[in-house]
């Protein structure tokens, strides 16, 4: 560390420091971008233990079928999205491309694909529960399909900020080694 006081190096005014002290913008980027993608993992994490609770309860009965009704179709599935949060989490800490490639293709199939299948599988309850207000499916007392859609609009928005900020990331990746193949 330098001190205030004492000898200066000839030449200089101590203003140069700007040019010596500045991280390039694609790293800056890349730091900013990893930050969002891990909130992001952890968002997707707290949803999936959610969902993977339900199936679990649901199945080995340790609350009675009044309190959390049996899972949808789409759910099962929907477990299998541990596999591209495993392998985004795995691609930040040594800007892996090959798993951040394959977290976002797997994320279409096993994050995207379930969820649009699952709006598709509720609509017809959906819609008996908002025209004739019955409801055959509960959560803790609350409709099973008012529950499970309100947490696939939080999932889908989560997985389409995370496609989005890995495609960036991806991007800022392709760009550092580009510039490092030109040195």
């Amino acid at each position: 560390m330098t001190s205030r006081v004492g000898p200066r190096a000839a030449g200089t005014n101590g203003s140069d420091f700007k040019r010596r002290e500045r991280v390039t913008p694609n790293y800056q980027m890349s730091a900013t971008l990893k930050s969002e993608v891990k909130k992001l993992n952890l968002i997707h994490f707290l949803i999936w233990l959610l969902v993977a609770a339900q199936v679990t309860v649901s199945h080995f009965n340790l609350l009675s079928h009044d309190m959390v009704s049996m899972p949808y179709q789409w759910e099962y599935p929907y477990l299998l999205s541990l596999f591209p949060l495993l392998c985004s989490s795995l691609s930040l800490p040594k800007n892996n491309i090959s798993y951040l490639v394959i977290s976002m293709i797997s994320a279409g199939l096993f994050n995207v694909a379930p969820l649009i299948y699952g709006g598709m599988e509720m609509f017809p309850v959906a819609q008996q529960l908002y025209r004739h207000g019955k409801a055959y499916r509960f959560i803790f007392g609350f409709s099973a399909v008012t529950v499970m859609y309100l947490i696939m609009v939080v999932a889908i928005q989560v997985h389409a900020w995370q496609l989005y900020y890995m495609k960036r990331l991806l991007d800022s990746w392709f760009n550092a080694t580009e510039e490092k193949k030109k040195k």
